[in-house]
């Protein structure tokens, strides 16, 4: 399966390539949610893993986006929530229609097993 992974620290798209990468995902990155949005039209990701603070379009911006655009989707958002903290965003990510989210820093065994499986039951 294919994960898009949008974030614009180089160190967690690093991070989160290992890891998709080590479950068998092909992956394809942006750093900013409209990269974001072109990547996902030039290669129709199966899944993406956003970050929600990020300078050009935020995380909450693409993630409504992503869902007009891609209804179907499956979408988790990831933050450390910047001075606010993530409490502030996650909810919203949620609201916005990301299926699942996680706070910085997150067990990386987890997040693997959420994307195995919200991809087993696309």
């Amino acid at each position: 399966m294919k994960i898009l992974v949008i974030d614009d620290d180089e160190q967690m798209r690093v991070l989160l390539r290992q890891v998709m990468e080590w479950a068998g995902h092909e992956v394809v990155e942006a750093a900013d949610g409209r990269a974001g949005m072109l990547m996902q039209r030039q290669h129709g990701a199966d899944l993406v893993i956003t970050d929600l603070i990020m300078p050009e379009q935020e995380g909450l911006e693409t993630i409504t986006a992503l869902r007009r655009d891609y209804p179907g989707l499956k979408i988790i958002a990831i933050s450390g929530g910047g001075r606010i903290g993530p409490e502030a965003y996650l909810p919203a990510a949620r609201e916005l229609g990301a299926d699942r989210v996680f706070s910085k820093p997150f067990d990386v065994q987890e997040l693997a097993e959420t994307v195995r499986e919200l991809l087993a039951h696309g």
